[in-house]
């Protein structure tokens, strides 16, 4: 018989990366903003000079090289010298005006003695309506930038033992859901909450003790009540939210609609969205109620509670939560640091995305269960970009790079790399690809200040560089990063003092 070649199917894990922060045309690290002043300094100069001789031309270069310097030297986190002092002068003046401290409750500053969420979520407004499916869902209302957010539950199904190309699957179908949000209407930002936190054995005891059978043999009831007094020691569960968070204008310049109009345009999309997300991986999704969201955010606020809440549901007895109720009866954000109620918490920002191709394992550390962390929570936050905008946005991206890789007779060799990722980012979306801007909050909190530093060693010394990620500690705004952290779909850059377009030409 003649010899059959054998047919070698190899598997070829495949690799993610070509991230990039788009730059705006200018001369060398200045901005366009920036750039614009460079000249502007320059004529000043050169009418100090003849008007004022050479000591007065002197002063205004020297003036000028001092304001660019503060502009344009940057660090690893590409945060300049004005932006620090900036935050620095912020943070020292909440603190003389005390706006770094809450209190909240009846013995609290508030008149209507409720646990209001503090800072940037402060004025927000939960409603609860019910989908096209007869399921009830929250509806977040923010109305200092008009926005809605829906929170759904998902129970992940996890990496361990699947295969390789059912997870290749589950991100080609992610990235195809994180693209279609640009064609949803009124879509503003989308964020993905993952929380590791300490298993108290409530949920356990309950599912086990109401499957124990009167005549079921001794040794197997042994076995499940040892199970039940050693299981929970040293167990974590692991806890995943998505939140939606859309316009309350249906386009840009429309009329705002109230939480009723957009929940009734809502209820018919709500089940249409949770198909699609559950082909990500995600596993069973649902919309969470106003109940289960209250006790999300309480428990975040006060890590204590989490106890009392499982062993109320172990026990039948219905927890009857208030958004006025979730938040701390006293918080003290501190430049490095946040105490609230009963944890003391550390938050972190990305600046750095991944360099290079990563697999699509690489934050798998990162969202572990961690011994020196009580509760951990990673937050990876999207902002959609709309399809008409993505083609001009990478297009002048493409165009600046090329400018300063060409600029010269000798480019670097940074510069021809991000030529060539400008290149390839334009290409992409030429071929239908979604556009997407993207950021991490990464959260320790626990329930010791001793606790704390070890916690912090185990981020920025372990966690952060397993998954090749550039975090800086949110200082001056751990209260902020905290409750962005939260699946409350908080969209950062609506709540900056300084206009977004501003920072970017900067």
């Amino acid at each position: 018989m003649p010899e059959m070649a054998a047919i070698e199917n190899t598997y070829r894990e495949p690799t993610y990366g070509n991230w990039r922060r788009p730059r705006k045309a200018g001369i060398g690290t200045l901005g366009g903003l920036a750039t614009a002043g460079l000249f502007v300094g320059l004529i000043i100069t050169v009418i100090c000079l003849f008007v004022g001789g050479w000591f007065a031309g002197l002063i205004a270069l020297f003036i000028l090289g001092v304001a660019l310097a503060v502009v344009s030297v940057t660090d690893k986190h590409n945060k300049s010298v004005g932006e620090r002092v900036f935050a620095r002068l912020a943070f020292r003046s909440a603190r003389r005006r005390r706006a770094n401290i809450y209190r909240s409750g009846p013995l609290g500053l508030t008149p209507w003695g409720e646990f209001q969420l503090p800072g940037i979520s402060a004025g927000s407004k939960l409603h609860e309506f019910t989908d096209s499916y007869g399921r009830p869902f929250a509806l977040i209302h923010l109305p200092a930038t008009a926005h809605y957010t829906v929170v759904f539950g998902t129970q992940p199904d996890g990496a361990s033992l699947v295969d390789p190309e059912q997870i290749d699957a589950w991100v080609a179908n992610w990235g195809g859901w994180l693209a279609s949000l640009s064609n949803e209407p009124a879509v503003v930002a989308a964020s993905v909450t993952v929380e590791t936190a300490p298993d108290s054995g409530a949920r356990l005891r309950r599912e086990v003790e109401s499957n124990i059978h009167d005549n079921a043999p001794d040794i197997a009831k042994a076995m499940l009540r040892e199970a039940l007094n050693t299981y929970p020691q040293g167990s974590a569960t692991i806890r995943a939210w998505v939140a939606l968070t859309f316009s309350a204008a249906a386009r840009a310049g429309g009329k705002r609609r109230t939480a009723d109009e957009i929940a009734r345009d809502l209820a018919s999309r709500l089940p249409s969205l949770t198909e699609r997300l559950e082909s990500t991986g995600a596993g069973a999704c649902a919309p969470l109620n106003a109940q289960e969201l209250c006790e999300v955010v309480r428990v975040a606020y006060d890590p204590a509670a989490a106890r009392l809440i499982d062993e109320a549901h172990y026990q039948g007895t219905p927890v009857d939560l208030d958004w006025g109720d979730v938040g701390p009866s006293a918080h003290q954000a501190n430049w490095d640091g946040y105490r609230h109620d009963s944890g003391h918490s550390v938050s972190w920002t990305m600046t750095g995305a991944p360099r290079g191709h990563i697999l699509a394992s690489a934050l798998a550390r990162l969202v572990a269960p961690h011994g020196e962390i009580a509760r951990k929570r990673v937050t990876l936050l999207y902002r959609p970009i709309e399809a008409g905008r993505a083609a001009a946005i990478v297009e002048s991206d493409q165009t600046s790079a090329l400018t300063r890789a060409s600029s010269t007779n000798r480019p670097t060799a940074r510069a021809l790399v991000d030529a060539r990722a400008a290149q390839a980012t334009a290409a992409e979306e030429a071929k239908g690809a979604g556009l997407v801007n993207f950021g991490m909050v990464v959260t320790a909190t626990v329930l010791s200040a001793r606790d704390l530093e070890d916690a912090v060693a185990v981020v920025e010394g372990n966690l952060g560089p397993s998954a090749r990620l550039l975090l800086r500690r949110a200082y001056g705004s751990q209260d902020s990063a905290f409750a962005a952290s939260l699946p409350l779909g908080l969209v950062l850059p609506k709540h900056l003092k300084v206009p977004e377009e501003i920072r970017e030409a900067m």
